[in-house]
């Protein structure tokens, strides 16, 4: 049987690269929240969901960069995905790395409305801390049968 759409939600926190200058840092910093309803959903549910985040700097340095995503269900937060990725950001002049990640989230329980969180960090010790530049978005799209 073929999966159907339920709901999707898109989290745009900047859509232009350059549009912001948020220093990133070892504390997880929230950047896209949605919220799904997946009441119509069948028992076979799962919310497909990618991240993005840009990150820029003046001297050319290796940095671990941390994309998690967690589930939220009545108050309760789930760590369902974690990613890092080692981006080499800036050389000589103010350059760019686009990190994007996607994955998938197969419930095993429909919970009528789930709210995902996507989080952005760096490991504490880095002598040149980059910027967050945007643009940075989460989007999750919930199917069922």
């Amino acid at each position: 049987m073929p999966k159907r759409l339920i709901d999707s939600q898109i989290s745009q926190n900047v859509s232009t690269t350059g549009a912001v200058a948020i220093p990133a840092s070892a504390t997880p910093a929230l950047f896209g929240t949605l919220g799904l309803n997946t009441a119509a959903a069948g028992p076979n549910l799962s919310v497909h969901f990618t991240a993005t985040v840009t990150l820029s700097a003046v001297v050319n340095i290796l940095v671990p960069v941390t994309l998690t995503v967690f589930r939220v269900v009545d108050g309760v937060s789930t760590l369902i995905y974690s990613a890092t990725e080692t981006l080499s950001v800036g050389t000589l002049l103010l350059t760019t790395d686009v990190l994007t990640v996607t994955g998938i989230d197969l419930l095993t329980t429909n919970p009528g409305f789930v709210v995902y969180q996507a989080f952005v960090s760096i490991p504490e010790g880095i002598a040149v801390i980059p910027n967050r530049v945007g643009p940075e978005s989460f989007e999750a799209v919930a199917y069922s049968d």
